[in-house]
């Protein structure tokens, strides 16, 4: 048995050595980017504009495109730029401008070799977003991913993004293009307006505030008063913002302002919107209903199915708890969480031999639900 000993604490020491290993590799797959499929090349149309040689960015035939990156929302990005690709009949004219955290894992090199895998030719920047910016002003919400510094992100589009693109569309990361986004684009933004959006004048807009607020007589309905219209209820998921007005207006200053406030009594549940309507409702240019089908995720506790609004679509949104991605690989999914998966280029574990995305012709408009 003393013989012995030796070679069993050998083997110990050897099992004890692979399981380390193991976990640690389990650790970095773990940590490790989703695989991605490449998406079909595509090419401007007839009749689009030129690119200006050495311009770049500040090109002004660009369609510029804002969106938040990050490594548990990748899935949705991917999914929502293959849409706007497809759709888009001067696809190589936008302009991707991502907001990625400065101090998340996987890191922002990694986030550019994904896109860049997926999207060869794909026009786009990365900036850096300081989550300390914001994490100071940041107050509890109804749910807890709505706390996420990077949601606010959108306060600092005007700060982050070139001086020379003059405005730009955001979009949330669960959203899906089936038209050419150029329409939205080309919204017209009259000299009093800074934000469009679809407007939903029948919700009950006083709900996305706390009777606090309602009752303080220095807030209130005395916030809206003397606006162009009156307030109502706009989703922030997708905006045309005009940025120069944005900068000039310091209004990436005034939604901090109440922000502070919400920390000192609470005026409101939800996260990141309700500085928007305070700023905003009113004085938003409206835009067409079909480009923010919103609501497809549920409500923020449930995120149960909900079907499209009556009407045309030219963009569908799963804003609300439940996303298509998560409802598909727990295997209840939703109706329309079949459409988002035609635009799906994630490559599961077991679809080591997916090399591409689904063909163009496969997801032609009549596959669609409309």
């Amino acid at each position: 048995m003393a013989a012995a000993a030796p070679a069993m604490r050998a083997g110990l020491v050897l099992v004890a050595f692979l399981l380390l290993a193991a976990s640690g590799a389990g650790a970095r797959a773990e940590g490790a980017l989703p695989r991605f499929a490449e998406a079909p090349e595509y090419r401007n149309g007839e009749g689009c504009p030129a690119a200006v040689a050495g311009a770049g960015v500040c090109d002004p035939g660009l369609v510029h495109i804002a969106m938040t990156l990050d490594a548990h929302y990748l899935r949705g990005s991917m999914a929502a730029i293959y849409s706007l690709l497809k759709h888009a009949s001067c696809p190589e004219s936008l302009f991707f401008h991502f907001l990625a955290a400065d101090a998340a894992a996987p890191g922002v090199g990694e986030l550019r070799s994904a896109l860049a895998a997926s999207f060869p030719s794909l026009r786009f920047e990365i900036y850096p977003f300081r989550a300390d910016a914001v994490t100071g002003l940041i107050s509890a919400s109804v749910r807890a991913a709505l706390e996420a510094p990077l949601n606010y992100a959108r306060n600092y589009l005007a700060d982050l993004l070139p001086k020379c693109v003059p405005r730009a569309i955001y979009l949330d990361s669960d959203v899906l293009a089936v038209d050419d986004v150029r329409r939205l684009w080309e919204t017209r933004l009259p000299a009093a307006a800074v934000v469009a959006a679809p407007e939903y004048c029948h919700a009950n807009f006083s709900r996305y505030f706390t009777d606090a607020f309602w009752s303080d007589p220095d807030l209130g309905a005395r916030v809206f008063a003397g606006r162009r219209r009156a307030p109502c209820y706009f989703n922030t998921g997708v905006m045309v913002i005009d940025l120069r007005r944005w900068r000039s207006g310091n209004y990436r200053h005034r939604v901090e302002q109440w922000m502070e406030l919400q920390k000192e009594k609470r005026i409101y549940e939800l996260g990141s919107l309700p500085p928007f309507l305070l700023l905003f409702a009113g004085e938003v240019e409206a835009v067409d209903h079909r480009w923010n089908q919103h609501g497809l995720g549920g409500d923020n506790i449930l995120g149960s199915c909900r079907p499209l609004h009556k009407g045309p679509v030219s963009l569908m949104h799963w804003s609300g708890k439940g996303k298509p991605w998560d409802r598909l690989d727990a295997g209840r999914p939703c109706p329309l969480d079949h459409t988002w998966k035609s635009y799906d280029l994630y490559i599961g574990d077991g679809d080591a031999s997916q090399a591409s995305a689904p063909s163009w012709a496969s997801l032609s408009s009549s596959a669609l639900p409309w």
